[in-house]
């Protein structure tokens, strides 16, 4: 289905994307704390929502 060539390639592209995806994310560590430190709330609260969703849907559909 694929050549050598195309999963080395595929390979060496899914590493350095990585890589890079994780500098980036170490280098603005202190951004992320200081703009999101309460970001599990919205976490929190969104799967409050969903699961009352869910609740109410199974509920009215019995």
């Amino acid at each position: 289905m694929f050549s050598t060539g195309q999963k080395i390639f595929g390979i060496l592209f899914a590493l350095t994307f990585i890589f890079f995806i994780v500098w980036s994310y170490r280098k603005d560590l202190k951004l992320h704390k200081l703009h999101y430190n309460k970001v599990w709330i919205v976490g929190v609260a969104i799967f409050i929502v969903i699961g009352l969703f869910a609740i109410l849907t199974f509920t009215l559909h019995k």
